[in-house]
Order: structure tokens, then sequence, then C-alpha cells
């Protein structure tokens, strides 16, 4: 099974709101997943990202590859992978 951790979709119309989570790579975007380690907020200013490190770390150590977008925000988050 290829893991990669990736954001879900959540909030209103024109009001998104992200979830980071670990899933499947074939399971569609909101779709199932396997767990929830963080969130990001895009609409506050500045943009709220929250990531349980304990998890994230795990779950790169196990292999899960993180999307273009996550690594991104891990920088951002102070995460150093």
């Amino acid at each position: 099974m290829a893991v990669k951790i990736r954001l879900r979709r959540m909030g209103a119309k024109k009001a998104p709101f992200y979830r980071i989570v670990v899933a499947d790579s074939r399971s569609p975007r909101d779709g199932r997943f396997v767990e929830e380690i963080g969130y990001y907020n895009p609409t506050t200013e500045p943009a709220t990202i929250k990531v349980d490190e304990e998890k994230a770390n795990k779950w790169l150590q196990n292999g899960a590859q993180p999307t273009d977008i996550i690594k991104k925000l891990f920088v951002r988050a102070g995460l150093n992978k």
C-alpha cells in the first residue's frame, strides 16, 4: 500500500479549510484516510498550520510520501523533513 501525506478539503464553498491526513494514494482526495495529523487554514491572517510532529515524523520514517504542498507546509511549520 503506497501511503501519502496530503490535504483533505473541508469547509464551505469559498471558505476552504484543510486537514492534513495520511491516506492510501489510490483513495480519492476527500475519501478514506488512515490518520489525521494536523490542519491548515489558509483563510486566517496569517495562515494557521498545526501539525502533530510526533505523528508526522513516525509516518515519514515508515515511508509515507508527502505531496509538494505538504512539504512546503512542513517547512513553514518548522518540521525538518
